[in-house]
């Protein structure tokens, strides 16, 4: 059955927040392996070169040996990596779906992106002895308009962990937003530890743009904690940097 139409289309220059959830929000992530698995996804298939990730990481990181082997491999893609295909603004891998902040820099290169993909179903149905599709669906894009929206978009992506310690935040329950903020600087498949100046995986994310848009590590910092402690206390924290 032939996919419906979008209702508008992506352009270039543009941003957008994709998000790609698991089938029956079924989870999409299971273990280290597979989160890490999933970023070097998000760093390699960034390119107009094909790459084969099966072929790259086809052996087990069990043993050292491998593990070193895997390792050099990885390096040799990223030097020989040819010119991207869209930019990576922001990304926030949940246990059942993801979130990515993107800006089209080629025609169809936000649909050519998310295709490459489609190898992740296979690799996670055989390590976890499953069959069936993985995802729900193509990838849903929201075209990102004006700064409010820009700044909603950055902060969402980036305190969707806070539903892992805090269930109810989003209906403005937070028990403890002191511990919700340690443990989201503790929360390692995001691009929020990029963006504060904490070492993660080796960056590929394109910061410059919310650093510029924030004023600096500080303030991009401090425009999600005060999202939480808004949502924390129901009322409204000092935003008057983003109106």
């Amino acid at each position: 059955m032939p996919r419906n139409a979008r209702k508008f289309k992506i352009e270039v220059g543009g941003f957008y927040h994709v998000i790609k959830r698991g089938i029956n929000r079924g989870k999409i992530f299971q273990s280290k392996q597979d989160y890490s698995r999933f970023i070097f996804g998000l760093e390699l298939f960034n390119s107009i070169q094909p790459i084969n990730l099966w072929l790259l990481l086809s052996r087990s990181w069990d043993s050292p040996s491998t593990a070193s082997m895997v390792g050099k491999r990885i390096q040799r893609a990223r030097k020989n990596k040819g010119e991207p295909i869209v930019e990576i603004h922001a990304f926030c891998l949940m246990p059942n779906h993801i979130h990515l902040i993107l800006r089209e820099i080629r025609e169809d290169g936000i649909s050519d992106f998310m295709r490459k993909f489609g190898g992740f179903s296979t690799y996670f149905n055989k390590r976890h002895n499953r069959t069936g599709p993985l995802f729900e669906g193509r990838f849903k894009a929201v075209p990102i308009q004006g700064d409010e929206q820009l700044a909603n978009t950055f902060r969402y992506v980036h305190t969707n962990p806070v539903e892992l310690w805090e269930p109810k935040w989003k209906e403005f329950q937070v028990a403890n937003s002191g511990e919700a903020i340690k443990n989201l600087e503790r929360y390692r498949p995001s691009s929020y530890l990029d963006y504060i100046g904490k070492e993660n995986f080796p960056s590929f994310v394109t910061k410059d743009f919310f650093l510029e848009f924030f004023g600096g590590e500080k303030t991009c910092q401090l425009a999600v904690e005060d999202w939480i402690k808004f949502k924390a206390h129901g009322i409204s924290a000092d935003l008057e940097m983003f109106e």
